[in-house]
């Protein structure tokens, strides 16, 4: 998208992107934030507003509203070593992270990326791979498949089965997660058990985000609304809450 005037947006903030006569949806851009002259947003076809924008040709006009939320903490991650668990469609939102981390690898310990889809042709950004891990002696970047596939030589299992041998020293370091909701819910159970406390394990929370404002009340999570406090949440803050996952 090229907007009318530059958007600047933090990773892991959403946008709200209008189709005219047809509907709102909010969306995570997946570009790079330092780039505010244009935005890339990775869209799965799943429904009304998004059946209609994979319709739309080059030139075609869009609504924007947004940054909303307030994106990852990449202040915290300063100094220490960072784990990025993406699942399925997940890496998308977690791309703009990526971006930002390796904008300058040395602000960071450790870059650890672990990915996981359920088939080679669902795993996201495929062209990209080498590029992130080759980006500095202290990146790395793993990929999985939930079942053997055929001409896939690489790891099987869900991507919960990366995490049993981490590369990255778990009490200094910040472990960041997106994907589909029952993903998450095991990414975190796998988390604990490994050692991560719930204070380094952030969530992206994207789900029933509306007006971007927390004046709706279709995203809470407990006491707190998603489009404000997140929607990447501190496990630590949610944890307690019932049914958290979904």
């Amino acid at each position: 998208l090229k907007p009318a005037s530059p958007i600047e947006f933090k990773a892991g903030q959403f946008m709200q992107l209008t189709m005219p006569g047809i509907g709102e949806a909010p969306f995570t851009p997946s570009s790079d934030p330092n780039i505010s002259e244009k935005m890339e947003i990775t869209i799965l076809r799943t429904g009304k507003v998004t059946d209609a924008l994979h319709e739309l040709k080059p030139g075609a006009r869009v609504g924007l509203r947004g940054p909303f939320g307030k994106g990852y903490p990449m202040e915290k991650l300063e100094g220490k070593e960072v784990l990025v668990v993406g699942g399925g469609v997940g890496l998308a939102p977690l791309r703009a992270l990526i971006y930002a981390l390796l904008d300058d690898p040395s602000k960071y310990k450790k870059i650890s990326i672990k990915y996981g889809a359920r088939m080679p042709e669902e795993l996201c950004f495929r062209r990209q791979y080498d590029d992130w891990k080759n980006r500095a002696e202290n990146v790395s970047f793993k990929a999985t498949i939930d079942v053997p596939a055929e001409g896939w030589d690489g790891h099987v299992g869900l991507v919960t089965t990366l995490l049993d041998e981490l590369d990255v020293n778990i009490q200094d370091s910040y472990a960041l997660s997106c994907g589909p909701q029952i993903m998450l819910k095991f990414v975190t159970l796998k988390l604990l058990e490994v050692g991560y406390k719930p204070p380094q394990i952030y969530l992206s929370m994207n789900r029933k985000m509306s007006c971007g404002m927390g004046k709706c009340g279709r995203c809470n999570v407990g006491q707190y609304y998603l489009c404000v406090d997140g929607p990447d949440m501190c496990y630590d803050k949610i944890k307690h809450v019932p049914n958290v996952f979904g």
